[in-house]
């Protein structure tokens, strides 16, 4: 675990303040039925009390009335949390848990001290590369010649990831493939093709532009394939949904203004996501803004149009490929479509339309697969056996592709599928693609 916090003497910690302390209306809420617990995956994993939606947030009311610090052993429940919120489609009450953490964490980080290394990381991640495409885009292109230019072989072969400070072998091993070219947003207009239904601003986003760029370049395709004009706006960056769940929200809020902005500047009868945790996260734009009146119409109206990929197709109309996609296909729900944003059938009603696609049911779809964002990093061995959980069940199911609707989804399942292909010593077989690549796939048949 990369956590490491401090706080004063025993009995000193002054209890949850400021502007982004969780809200006693919702941390009273609970009345820990027990109904979270069969859907919290590290409750499944651990058996654990503290490590269920619960028992953290019986730690969160213990901290708050000072009948507990702040101790690293307590925040470590709290950073074990994924922020799935399968918990939230499980809760009688009703209870946010999903901005419970956020503002838990936001806490954390307020009353705590991390260690100069994570000071550092974080300070680099969230307040540095992810607020500026530029500076990520340069992040991304030394990470394409690590891996190419045989440094990565020469770091591994020569012992230098050990010398390293934290998990830095772990890090190099889940390192993701870096797209030869980048999709950068810089006021591009896509014209739709036939009669035009809406005109939309598409948001590239930050890891997704990097890692999966011809996924957005399929998406666009789409788009205007079914008659939607698409606004690629200039002045848009990272979502911000990265530094929300890592209790950074100041300069997640600072993030969101610039995508306000240039979303708004042409006026869209919709914004769309093709990332769920970016849709999840725009779409809550209006909470975001809670303490920033002045932006707070703006904020709203963006949440208000803001749609997933899947919901957009489904709700203007797509047209169904006419060519059959001799294909088995298994679906994997992402945390943040089916959990935050209640979308579940859109994505199937798209792969079902498709003519020769056979689509099996995935056991556990409703289990969090690890990736969680920078969880996959900070929580390694949680997530792989979280990742390996899920891809036992995708190749239980047979089928030649495992879909999803996330970039963090695609990366954590490729790396499970590889690791446990290299476990059993066999080749792997199952590919991961998005679902909009399986229909832009289909539509290139026509």
């Amino acid at each position: 675990m990369l956590t490491d916090n401090s706080v004063g003497p025993a009995g000193t910690f002054p209890g949850f303040s400021g502007p982004h302390a969780p809200h006693d209306s919702d941390l009273y809420k609970c009345v820990h039925c027990g109904f979270c617990l069969q859907a919290c995956p590290t409750y499944l994993e651990t058996g654990l009390e503290a490590e269920s939606p619960r028992g953290r947030i019986a730690l969160m009311k213990a901290v708050n009335e000072g009948r507990l610090d702040m101790t690293p052993s307590v925040i470590g429940h709290w950073d074990l949390c994924l922020q799935c919120r399968a918990c939230e489609l499980a809760c009688p009450s009703g209870v946010e848990y999903g901005k419970l953490m956020e503002a838990t964490r936001a806490q954390v980080e307020q009353h705590t001290k991390r260690s100069f290394t994570l000071r550092t990381a974080r300070s680099i991640g969230y307040k540095t590369l992810l607020p500026s495409p530029t500076k990520l885009r340069l992040a991304g292109t030394a990470l394409k010649l690590y891996k190419k230019s045989g440094m990565r072989t020469i770091a591994r072969g020569t012992g230098l990831l050990k010398l390293l400070p934290g998990d830095a072998e772990l890090v190099d091993a889940y390192l993701p493939e870096i797209s030869k070219n980048f999709f950068v947003a810089k006021g591009q207009v896509h014209t739709a093709q036939g009669p035009r239904k809406a005109k939309v601003a598409m948001l590239a986003g930050c890891v997704m532009a990097l890692t999966h760029a011809k996924t957005l370049d399929a998406t666009v395709r789409v788009l205007t394939r079914n008659g939607i004009e698409v606004h690629l706006t200039a002045g848009q960056g990272c979502c911000g949904a990265l530094n929300t769940h890592s209790g950074e929200p100041d300069s997640a809020i600072e993030m969101a203004k610039k995508n306000i902005d240039s979303f708004l500047s042409i006026n869209p009868d919709a914004i769309v996501s093709a990332s769920a945790g970016c849709g999840a996260a725009m779409k809550d734009y209006g909470e975001l803004f809670a303490s920033e009146p002045e932006f707070a119409n703006k904020a709203k109206r963006v949440a208000d149009l803001t749609k997933d990929i899947h919901e957009l197709l489904v709700e203007y109309g797509f047209a169904a490929p006419s060519k059959p996609l001799n294909v088995k296909v298994t679906y994997q729900d992402a945390c943040h479509l089916a959990n935050v944003q209640r979308i579940t059938e859109a994505p199937r009603t798209i792969l079902n339309s498709i003519p020769g696609l056979e689509l099996i049911d995935l056991g556990e779809a409703a289990v969090c697969c690890g990736s969680a964002g920078t969880y996959s990093l900070t929580q390694r061995e949680m997530s792989a056996r979280l990742g390996k959980r899920k891809a036992l069940n995708v190749v239980a199911t047979g089928a030649d592709i495992v879909a999803t609707g996330n970039p963090g989804c695609a990366m954590q399942l490729d790396f499970a599928l590889t690791q446990l292909a290299h476990e059993d010593s066999s080749s792997r077989t199952t590919k991961v693609r998005y679902v909009v690549d399986i229909l832009d796939e289909a539509y290139s048949l026509e």
